[in-house]
């Protein structure tokens, strides 16, 4: 629905209104995903997903923990990082295409409540903003190199540009995603490929270089601190995830290919960031060894790439495509971080304040801050928000990877079932809240050296040890009694088809007269009527929502 159209405050029976709500426009910000909005394939859904991670920002981190630990310590800890990614990764990308959420709604149900969630919400939206700013940035000094732009003004550029294409959601970004991304595979293997046929000695000095600090040999300290910092992208997870959400159903005709593109779009694209770091330390080692002047820019993207063009092509076409390579690229991933951003924040506005102004406002919000952070030039401090960020997003996505895993499939407390709807849950529950508050608090105040500079690089491991353990001994010592307020919703029909799929039956909200599939739908308690779940959400009188069951 667009923001013109938003559905009256619930409270008062609402005539329906005529003409369809503009869901195209709003994608289902806040609510199920419905079998008759998913018209994508398998295969167009895990490249638009995996075209989001067209980001440079892995150059410039695989290049930056290389030069300050070695190449040695930049490999594992760019392994730890795959690892742990793809692990917590793992039963997030599964629900969200199995039920068609986002996360934000796994997280209400697996062990945070309708209302602790938001701060995950907001936990999530700064990540886009910030990368959204990181890459706007990358994206402006591609500009000032190859057209002379200031980059005031290239700042400017990257996020207005931006806007239109996030408009429509999942039915422009996926045509998006799958125009650009031949031509990016091309222009980003390229410079790589030359480097391995025309200088293969660039390989020894690759597994050679010892960095500022003249690492050869690994250092676990070392290690961890070139993971934390690759661990930042953690969240990466739930921008896959908001393109995960348009699966078609599973089926056994279906199967083998979903399993795969949900795989490889969801935990999988850990594998293609760190190779993309690989790629950026590779680069940026040869700078340093063969081209004069190469460490001064040895870290930065568009160099790394004009710097190799310009050995096999004319310094023109060196320049354009260098050029184009950041544009494709920061479009590419920040149409993602603007329609991801907005989300968020559209989710913990409405449900805080029971209004809904529609995702648009919040697009302009995230795309705002990201401009303000880039025009006042505060990427000097950025390696330490990242570091502290990384904590806050291992914790919170560590917990409802265990509370899935664990909690629901282990110990049988969490149900099996995700919930998101009011009313259906208790507005905190304790067991995934409390659990990422301590961990997260824990180990930020490892991170700055609370607990003494020989623990400092290991705040990355006490995040995810206290996510792993906290939340099973919660669930235990609460006996899972704050994951649901309720087990009826008060419709006989069944929530889920023969396969498991969320059913594609239709009921009529009598608040906003629209017709809305049954997975999103509740009973209302003052009429003889249904409510979907953003009416719902919108009740300020809270007349519409179920009573507790005793």
């Amino acid at each position: 629905m667009s923001i013109d159209e938003a559905p009256p405050t619930a409270g008062a029976t609402a005539a329906p209104r005529t003409g369809a709500a503009k869901e195209t426009l709003e994608d289902y910000t806040l609510r199920f995903a419905p079998r008759s909005y998913r018209k994508w394939g398998t295969g167009t859904v895990a490249v638009s997903a995996l075209g989001g991670i067209a980001y440079l920002a892995d150059f410039a981190i695989g290049a930056n923990i290389g030069i300050s630990y070695g190449t040695v310590n930049a490999l594992w800890g760019i392994l730890v990082f795959a690892v742990v990614i793809f692990l917590s990764g793992f039963p997030l990308a599964y629900y969200a295409a199995r039920y068609n959420l986002d996360l934000d709604l796994i997280t209400r149900g697996s062990g945070f409540g309708y209302y602790g969630s938001v701060v995950t919400n907001v936990i999530f939206a700064t990540f886009t903003f910030i990368f959204f700013a990181l890459e706007g940035s990358i994206m402006a000094q591609g500009l000032e190199l190859g057209l002379g732009i200031p980059p005031w003004i290239g700042y400017a550029l990257s996020t207005i540009i931006i806007f239109p294409l996030v408009m429509y959601g999942m039915s422009l970004l996926s045509k998006l995603q799958l125009w650009t991304t031949p031509l990016w595979l091309v222009l980003m293997v390229a410079p790589f490929v030359y480097l391995l046929v025309q200088h293969p000695d660039s390989i020894g000095q690759f597994f050679g270089y010892q960095g500022e600090t003249g690492m050869g040999a690994p250092s676990l300290g070392a290690v961890m601190l070139a993971a934390g910092v690759c661990l930042s992208l953690i969240a990466q997870i739930a921008e896959q995830i908001d393109y995960l959400r348009f699966m078609p159903p599973k089926t056994p005709e279906n199967k083998r290919r979903w399993w795969t593109a949900m795989i490889l779009a969801g935990p999988g694209w850990v594998v293609f960031g760190a190779i993309k770091q690989v790629v950026g330390l590779f680069l940026a080692v040869y700078l340093i060894a063969n081209v004069a002047g190469g460490a001064d820019v040895a870290n930065e993207p568009v160099h790394q790439f004009l710097e190799i063009y310009n050995q096999f092509l004319p310094p023109w076409a060196a320049i354009a495509l260098a050029v184009v390579l950041v544009v494709i690229s920061q479009i590419k991933i920040n149409v993602t971080n603007a329609y991801s951003g907005s989300l968020a924040w559209t989710n913990s506005f409405t449900r805080v304040t029971k209004r809904y102004p529609g995702r648009l406002v919040f697009v302009g919000v995230n795309l705002l801050i990201a401009l303000v952070l880039m025009e006042a030039n505060m990427f000097d401090f950025l390696n330490t928000i990242l570091g502290f960020y990384a904590n806050c997003g291992m914790s919170w996505i560590v917990v409802v990877a265990v509370d899935i895993a664990v909690n629901k499939y282990v110990l049988k407390l969490s149900p099996i079932q995700p919930e998101f709807r009011r009313g259906m849950l208790y507005n905190v529950n304790p067991v995934g809240f409390g659990s990422m508050l301590v961990s997260a608090g824990v180990s930020i105040l490892v991170f700055f050296g609370a607990f003494g500079s020989g623990i400092q690089p290991y705040s990355p491991l006490v995040a995810i040890g206290l996510a792993v353990v906290l939340p099973p001994l919660l669930a235990i010592a609460t006996k899972g009694r704050y994951y649901l307020r309720r087990t009826d919703d008060g419709i006989d029909l069944p929530m889920y088809d023969e396969h498991g799929n969320p059913s594609g039956e239709v009921l009529d909200c009598h608040v906003c007269g629209e017709s809305i599939e049954r997975p999103d739908m509740m009973a209302c308690h003052e009429h003889d009527a249904y409510i979907c779940s953003l009416c719902l959400s919108q009740d300020k009188t809270g007349e519409h929502v179920l009573p507790a069951q005793v």
